[in-house]
């Protein structure tokens, strides 16, 4: 899995959700062993949480996840 800022994930229920909707996960900022990330409960909205993990734990969040949009 290759990660790049502007990425939209689109997460699995059984993983990762909000009253057992999936979330949306758009990456902000990628750096070496972080991830600065917006949890949206919608693709298209400016609506969302900014929240900082390590890349080992964000993509745990992404496991069986929908990639949306690559800007790359």
């Amino acid at each position: 899995m290759k990660l790049a800022q502007g990425q939209i994930w689109k997460t699995s229920a059984e993983v990762h959700s909000h009253a057992g909707d999936p979330v949306y996960l758009r990456i902000v900022e990628l750096e070496r062993l972080s991830v600065t990330y917006k949890e949206m409960l919608q693709p298209n909205t400016k609506d969302g949480h900014h929240k900082q993990t390590t890349k080992k734990v964000f993509c745990r969040l992404l496991k069986n996840a929908e990639l949306l949009s690559d800007v790359h």
